[in-house]
């Protein structure tokens, strides 16, 4: 029998559509839309880099089998139904009559080179449970699991669909990740070519990327929308003031200190929420030496001097100053609407300045330097809040510097492992623990600090193996959870408010719990 699309409870908590004051009920008249945020996408490829603001990007040109709607439920995409004939086994029944942009037919082979070509880089997670797929006919396609994952529908959401035929005719079959060598030009970068409800009219780094509808699309979407304009803009200010000039009908994130002033513009309307991203503070517990000092051991290595700067760390300071009241203290790197949360665990150390001192004396390093890398245009108030934490360790002695750069060249330099402790956000992109157990502690590209514990390893598997409904699986993930607290192999800091502003040109906008934007949930106004 089909297995019904099921509503994610937990993720629905977070998601908010909203319809703004004023709202037409008719479709709006043709215009365009521009949109903002401080940073560029990282490429077109829907196979490489894993990044909030390109996977929103991806999801306007390609589709997955089963996409998530703005409330966090799953919906049908380019597989209309599913069955499960045995637990490690999920037959796939594709939407008929579909073609690419290019107007290729989209077929189950398809499906199959785009496993094989998602494989090789940042996006590999989303089908890491798989273990191979056969085509039974143009429309049906089966994948065999490495063994029971009872959330593989939620893994596949972010599994874009490429057509065989462009891949192989343009030579594309290889993926590169932002920072890469041949990324920048890579065929598959740089031009789309998906079943998305946008095509692609115009790509250019670091200042545009503008798309039209999709005439061929098999859903009516009354965006109202006839060309959308997505503009990176990094300064802050810059952003704000392209919004109020009516330069932009959308921006995020609105900094915090300027709220009130954005708030109080003519035609603007300020939308606030939570996200499912919880921002964190990472360390390399793997390289024998220090980086800022070689020649000397890794301070990090020792659990107690992990403990020390954690507990050095004034969050209620941070939340109250930098972040305005705005945001909610964090002390797991899951926010409570993922499925594995454990609200036991999720109070933080005390801020304790005297028991960091003790705790680095006793691991013999009282002043050790050491320098926070950190992104300056990619989350709210990111280097604020670093600004603030390396003064928190320097008066317990550390001697901690800030490393602020661009979110395009930290991402680079973090996967190049040039960093020993870090600033980061994260959103998992199936909403369930198992996410970050792999890409942030276990064997996935976003561990950049080399971090293994077995026992945590063992656990995180048992749990993707384990229903979500099957009591069992809450108990794995306390004992998770209770091993994260002993060994701290990052300090989780907050979860990450979203902040966007519209104009009065637009109708309807969707908050996602991705704190994102996707263009199917904007409708704007008719134009006058």
């Amino acid at each position: 029998m089909p297995v019904p699309v099921r509503r994610l409870t937990a993720a629905a908590a977070l998601g908010i559509a909203l319809a703004l004051p004023g709202a037409a009920p008719q479709p709006a008249a043709a215009t365009t839309f521009t949109w903002a945020t401080a940073n560029d996408i990282l490429g077109l490829d829907p196979h490489a880099n894993n990044h909030g603001v390109t996977n929103a990007m991806k999801s306007n040109l390609y589709e997955p089998l089963v996409r998530r709607d703005a409330d966090g439920s799953l919906k049908p995409a380019l597989a209309e139904r599913w069955e499960t004939p045995s637990p490690t086994v999920w037959r796939f029944h594709l939407v008929r009559g579909v073609r690419f942009h290019g107007g290729q037919p989209f077929t189950a082979d398809d499906v199959a080179m785009s496993l094989q070509r998602v494989r090789q880089n940042d996006m590999a997670y989303t089908v890491q449970s798989i273990a191979g797929a056969r085509v039974i006919d143009d429309h049906t396609i089966e994948f065999d699991t490495r063994g029971p994952n009872p959330i593989l529908l939620q893994d596949l959401t972010l599994f874009f669909i490429m057509s065989r035929a462009w891949v192989e005719g343009n030579n594309a079959m290889a993926v590169a990740r932002a920072g890469q060598p041949g990324a920048a030009t890579a065929f598959a970068q740089v031009n789309a070519n998906g079943t998305g409800p946008f095509r692609l009219t115009e790509r250019a780094a670091d200042e545009r990327t503008v798309l039209v509808p999709n005439p061929e699309y098999r859903e009516r979407l009354e965006t109202g929308i006839t060309r959308a304009v997505f503009r990176p803009v990094s300064a802050a200010p810059t952003r704000v003031a392209a919004l109020l000039s009516r330069e932009l009908d959308l921006m995020y994130h609105v900094p915090l200190q300027d709220v009130p002033r954005v708030q109080g513009a003519q035609g603007v309307r300020l939308i606030q929420g939570p996200t499912a991203r919880t921002i964190y503070l990472a360390m390399d517990t793997s390289r024998a030496e220090s980086l800022e000092a070689p020649g000397t051991p890794n301070p990090m290595l020792d659990v107690r001097v992990r403990r020390a700067m954690y507990q050095a760390i004034d969050m209620n300071t941070i939340r109250r100053v930098v972040l305005r009241d705005s945001t909610t203290a964090a002390g797991l790197p899951i926010a409570p609407a993922i499925g594995g949360f454990v609200a036991e665990f999720n109070g933080r150390l005390p801020f304790d300045p005297e028991a960091a001192r003790r705790l680095l004396a006793e691991a013999g390093q009282p002043n050790f330097r050491v320098a926070l890398g950190c992104p300056n245009n990619r989350y709210v108030n990111d280097e604020a809040i670093c600004q603030s934490v390396v003064a928190m360790l320097q008066r317990v002695g550390i001697a901690a510097r800030l490393d602020a750069m661009p979110f395009t060249r930290f991402l680079a330099r973090g996967n190049a492992r040039e960093f020993q402790f870090w600033l980061l956000g994260w959103t998992p992109g199936n909403f369930d623990m198992t996410n970050p157990a792999r890409e942030l502690l276990g064997e996935g590209s976003f561990n950049w600090g080399g971090f293994r514990d077995e026992r945590m390893q063992q656990l995180a598997t048992e749990i993707g193996n384990t229903p979500p409904e099957d009591p069992r699986r809450q108990e794995l993930a306390r004992q998770y959870w209770a091993r994260f607290t002993e060994l701290l192999p990052m300090i989780p800091l907050h979860q990450e408010p979203q902040v966007f502003a519209v104009r009065e040109t637009v109708a309807d906008f969707q908050l996602r719990v991705q704190e994102d934007l996707e263009l199917r949930g904007v409708r704007m106004r008719p134009a006058r």
